[in-house]
């Protein structure tokens, strides 16, 4: 064609008539117009007959064509495609090559996008990037990263977009920290887009100092980056700052989105904030709120214990999926309401979607604590049969549970020896709890070796060994377990538990007094015991080492950080609203029994959510009976 204009410059102008300029091949306006037009099994008939032609169509309408075939997921027909473009040795342009290359991406394809990668004379930043995101995607993280060195040896620069996609492929703190100095090195520092990549990678290693760090760095932020840091910190468990975060975000004018609303919300559930959840729930509405956020609010209703408003927000939603069925079922179950939540399954498995594993745990764990040894064996032995759901630990676990309460220890012990799979140290854990509870001292000491033996410092289980022990007269024995935990430096975790108050949330460590209004909750907890001991309370100390003394029993006991925090709401209650606490360790049955009684003394309502269950304490009762 060049040629051809050259010749058309020099000749005079009558020496080329019109007629006689080359007009385009019929065939490539043919398919030029079927690609145009989206006729996509039309123009890959039109390819056909342009490679039997030999001829060759312009890129534009090539381009066309690799967007239909994306659209219709035609796999066969878009390796049609990269054959013709590849065919008598031809490279197919730059930004085609980069076209083909993420059609297969698209497809999963990503050994067939290697091979596009692999045959480009010239590649720029996109290709570059399209492979290490297939790659990161793939978990090839090793290959991603080398790229990525590649890349910058043959003097491209990676963009926002490259890195935003290698940064997934950092598999440890010390390389997500490397990485960015990479960043830094190519000035991507201020990139908001990079900056909100690197909070989020800090999060799947909860690494959030180092993250929060690099949000501080920040002269400017936008609503991407909140909803990352925010989203990080909920997600690493840290929902006192998720919440910080939320309302500094509100401060600086940013208006909340589903993403930060979902992390605010999951913050909240967390730290067990039902009325900064409830204050949420107004920002919520506000957005006519679609499934995820419904269910976001539905699973803080009910782990925050308020069953009430759960069962209002479930009735009305317009739509729910198998996590809303699922999290209203676990949520009647963990506080107290087995029954409901039994009906609740029996009402989905007609007018729900397919109930999937996590369903039929809530459902479990509903028959367990409620002693419903039957049922419980009859939806187990359903799983495979009727819902093709292979159990997992969990569900064993369930089992173990039910049996235990049960008091049928020989049985959970062969049901233990019948599983396919190593029992995992909750399994033990249960065993142990439930040889305690029906003073099975032989398989007691055999459940807390198998504890201990996976995880070899777990106090609880060295202090119930060395006290069965003693009950059993085996000094020996028990001085040997007492020696090992010496020896191991076995360090147990503290007992936190946590309330909120107005708008400030007071956490207890056990046996710590430095709570600013210490001295009011000594005299209200002096008065509390007073009136429970008249009551019949008395001090539970089986789980206290045998050789303390009587005295350092019950003063370790009166000190627990449940009963700090009973006392405090105590101190602040109008009678109206519950008190609620939250623990980071199961409640003991010392604690159980006092906050029962304190409750009936008090005539008020007491929740309690530990790491397992809510304990609802009213008129001297409890929905679980016992710790």
């Amino acid at each position: 064609m060049r040629a051809f204009a050259k010749c058309v410059a020099r000749a005079p102008y009558h020496a080329v008539p019109h007629s006689s300029l080359p007009s385009p091949h019929p065939l490539l306006q043919t398919f030029a117009g079927l690609c145009r037009h989206g006729a996509f099994s039309e123009a890959i008939a039109a390819m056909a007959s342009l490679e039997v032609l030999g001829l060759v169509a312009d890129s534009i309408s090539y381009s066309d064509l690799i967007k239909l075939c994306v659209r219709h997921g035609a796999v066969e027909q878009g390796r049609l495609l990269h054959r013709h473009l590849s065919s008598g040795g031809r490279a197919p342009e730059l930004f085609l090559s980069n076209s083909l290359m993420g059609m297969f991406v698209r497809f999963g394809l990503a050994d067939e996008a290697r091979k596009v990668f692999d045959a480009m004379p010239v590649r720029n930043v996109v290709s570059w990037t399209t492979m290490i995101s297939a790659l990161t995607n793939l978990g090839q993280a090793e290959e991603a990263l080398r790229l990525l060195i590649s890349m910058q040896r043959e003097g491209i620069a990676p963009n926002r977009y490259t890195f935003s996609s290698v940064l997934k492929a950092c598999l440890t703190s010390a390389s997500l920290r490397s990485m960015h100095g990479c960043i830094v090195k190519h000035g991507l520092e201020s990139d908001v887009f990079v900056r909100s990549s690197l909070i989020d990678v800090c999060s799947k290693f909860l690494d959030m100092d180092y993250g929060y760090r690099i949000f501080n760095e920040m002269a400017t932020r936008d609503l991407v980056v909140w909803n990352s840091i925010i989203g990080g910190f909920a997600q690493g468990g840290d929902g006192y700052m998720a919440i910080t975060l939320f309302t500094q975000m509100k401060k600086a004018g940013f208006f909340a989105n589903q993403s930060t609303l979902t992390s605010a919300l999951r913050a909240c559930t967390g730290m067990v904030l039902l009325e900064m959840g409830r204050q949420l729930h107004v920002h919520v509405l506000k957005y006519n709120p679609d499934l995820i956020l419904n269910n976001a609010l539905l699973d803080m209703y009910c782990k925050c214990g308020d069953l009430e408003e759960a069962d209002e927000l479930f009735d009305r939603m317009p739509e729910r999926d198998v996590i809303s069925w699922s999290t209203m079922i676990s949520g009647l179950a963990q506080n107290g309401r087995s029954t409901d939540a039994l009906k609740l399954f029996e009402s989905m498995k007609v007018l729900g979607p397919k109930p999937n594993h996590i369903t039929l745990l809530g459902v479990l764990f509903a028959c367990s604590h409620a002693g419903l040894l039957e049922d419980g064996r009859h939806y187990f032995s359903s799983m495979r049969q009727l819902f093709d759901i292979e159990p997992g630990s969990e569900h064993y676990g369930c089992m173990v549970d039910l049996l235990g309460r049960a008091g049928k220890l020989e049985d959970a012990m062969k049901f233990i020896a019948d599983m396919s799979f190593e029992p995992d140290i909750v399994i033990w854990r249960t065993l142990l709890g439930a040889c305690r509870v029906h003073k099975d001292s032989n398989l007691a000491a055999f459940a807390a070796k198998q504890v201990l033996r996976l995880e070899p410092e777990d106090e609880g289980a060295y202090i119930l060994l060395s006290n069965i022990y003693a009950d059993s007269h085996q000094w020996t024995e028990a001085e040997q377990v007492r020696r090992s935990m010496r020896d191991c430096r076995v360090k147990k975790e503290p007992g936190r538990s946590w309330l909120e108050l107005g708008k400030q949330i007071h956490v207890f460590i056990a046996g710590d007094m430095s709570h600013p209004q210490a001295d009011g909750i000594k005299k209200e907890l002096s008065k509390l015991l007073t009136r429970t001991t008249a009551m019949g309370y008395v001090p539970d100390t089986d789980f206290v080492l045998h050789d303390v003394g009587k005295e350092q029993k019950e003063e370790s006991l009166r000190y627990h950080s449940e009963k700090l925090a009973i006392a405090l709401g105590v101190m602040n209650s109008t009678g109206a609203k519950p008190i609620r606490i939250m623990k980071n360790l199961r409640i003991c049955g010392d604690c159980h029994t006092f906050a029962k009684l304190v409750a009936k003394s008090e005539s008020m309502t007491i929740i309690i959510r530990d790491p397992v269950r809510f304990h609802h304490f009213k008129d001297g009762s409890s929905s679980s009976p016992s710790a």
